[in-house]
């Protein structure tokens, strides 16, 4: 099955920029998911395991690398990767 979350990363830091930045570069690292950033928040699109693996993986480093921060998700039980909607 296909998904579609949308991650936003809010630390609880003064020097917050870097932290995010090593956050949406690794996640963008992954070569089983689609990554893709805004100023907002990051999109992952791909199979259900794949990006439920890589959004367990990347919170669990934040977590444990730069503690109290608070990630804020919305899941979606479909692609919406604009890459994959074709127009019919």
């Amino acid at each position: 099955m296909k998904i579609s979350v949308e991650l936003s990363l809010y630390p609880l830091a003064n020097e917050f920029l870097p932290i995010i930045q090593d956050i949406v570069e690794r996640l963008n690292r992954s070569a089983t998911i689609d990554c893709y950033t805004n100023t907002m928040s990051t999109q992952l699109f791909g199979e259900f395991d794949d990006v439920m693996r890589v959004v367990k993986e990347i919170i669990g480093y934040s977590f444990s690398t730069y503690g109290k921060q608070v990630f804020v998700a919305k899941y979606l039980n479909s692609d919406v990767n604009p890459e994959n909607i074709s127009d019919q």
